[in-house]
């Protein structure tokens, strides 16, 4: 068995400030221990499981060399291997040759959630709004679409009360979704303590990846059209004269395809 562990850092229990995720602030050395424990933890499950082969994708921007580069090598489980991408979605490799079950760890609820822990979509400031064909979509939308494409099943999501709703609400009620804390608003939260997480996400997702699958991959309907709402309108200019994208005001921005990928390709990568 083969399975993907997509990871991003705001859905970690304990944390709740843009400090602890931020590269080179004061407290991201903490964050990314509890990061890399709760990717451990997940990693442990699925070997439990009986995986025979499991890649982790860090996908948390967190600035300069440590966007999508955040987790702590030397703690990191041996059972597993792991990504570093320049850009995020650009590794697809291990997708391509055929990946059994997709888990996505500590992630966080889209832009605009009330009670959603450090909520955004993408851009922390830059993009207010997402929509696959019409439908309000955060990362977990763009993460779920991204394993769908080559017919790979989330089947597990960790992250806050308010991230866990979005996931079930997109991949259906099979999904296993491991709730973590519980949003306050977006800088506090009540927490389930590291340990204790840890041992929840590793219990789903040995019980997930060792029962018969519930939850069918994530493919947005095709063609595929995906709009997005600028918080401004600057930095407009990358996307002028691109193929397949256009403009329906001066901050949205609507790129389609053939199907999902080529339409996000051409809108972000």
């Amino acid at each position: 068995m083969r399975v993907l562990v997509i990871s991003d850092m705001e859905g970690v229990a304990g944390i709740c400030r843009w400090e602890q995720v931020t590269g080179g602030k004061g407290q991201f050395e903490e964050g990314r221990k509890l990061y890399t424990e709760e990717i451990n933890a997940a990693v442990r499950g699925a070997r439990a499981a009986g995986a025979t082969e499991i890649v982790v994708m860090d996908c948390h921007g967190a600035g300069e060399g440590w966007s999508f580069n955040s987790l702590v090598p030397e703690l990191l489980d041996p059972g597993c291997e792991w990504v570093v991408q320049n850009e995020w979605t650009e590794y697809t490799t291990f997708l391509e040759e055929g990946c059994d079950a997709a888990m996505l760890v500590a992630m966080h609820a889209m832009a605009g959630a009330p009670d959603g822990v450090l909520s955004h979509t993408v851009s922390g400031t830059g993009w207010r709004n997402l929509w696959f064909n019409g439908q309000a979509v955060g990362e977990t939308g763009i993460n779920s679409a991204l394993c769908g494409q080559w017919g790979c099943p989330v089947v597990m999501v960790s992250g806050d009360r308010a991230t866990c709703a979005e996931a079930t609400a997109l991949l259906g009620s099979g999904l296993t979704a491991v709730e973590v804390k519980q949003g306050l608003g977006r800088y506090s939260a009540r927490h389930i303590p590291p340990a204790r997480a840890r041992s929840m996400i590793a219990q789903a997702a040995e019980k997930v990846l060792g029962s018969p699958r519930r939850v069918e991959p994530y493919v947005p309907e095709r063609p595929c059209e995906i709009t997005v709402e600028l918080a401004l309108t600057d930095g407009t200019e990358r996307w002028r004269d691109k193929e397949g994208v256009s403009w329906a005001d001066s901050r949205t921005v609507v790129s389609t395809g053939s199907d999902w990928w080529t339409a996000w390709r051409r809108l972000y990568l």
